[in-house]
């Protein structure tokens, strides 16, 4: 179970995260996830919308497994290629995260693994 935790005594979130979330019960830590198509081993396209997409698409398989949901991600980390691509990445991640979101850091990075333009790991809890 999550609890989304928000205060007017700390800065409002300015997208589609929370300032933080409260979680008991089960976990589930999902490792960060390149913008690979598992049915092809390539990557889903060469723009930050089309990995960003993919990358989630692997997130949401991986708490489909484990009997969760996008809705029970509690923690993301965002790992970007170059900053300037967080508002295309940002347009994207929001129509997976709707509601309750979680929370969430997003930060370039010097490289990614295969030149991916983004990363993103995800914690869960139920």
């Amino acid at each position: 179970m999550k609890e989304i935790i928000s205060t007017n005594q700390a800065p409002a979130a300015i997208g589609p995260y929370s300032q933080g979330v409260a979680v008991q019960g089960r976990t589930v830590y999902v490792s960060g996830q390149l913008p690979i198509d598992p049915a092809t081993g390539n990557f889903a396209g060469d723009t930050i919308e089309a990995q960003t997409e993919q990358s989630l698409k692997n997130v949401q398989a991986i708490l489909k497994q484990s009997g969760m949901e996008m809705s029970d991600v509690a923690k993301t980390t965002v790992l970007l290629k170059d900053i300037a691509d967080f508002a295309a990445m940002n347009a994207v991640y929001a129509k997976f995260f709707t509601e309750n979101c979680p929370a969430r850091a997003a930060f370039q990075v010097a490289a990614l693994p295969k030149d991916a333009l983004v990363e993103i790991e995800a914690i869960a809890a139920k």
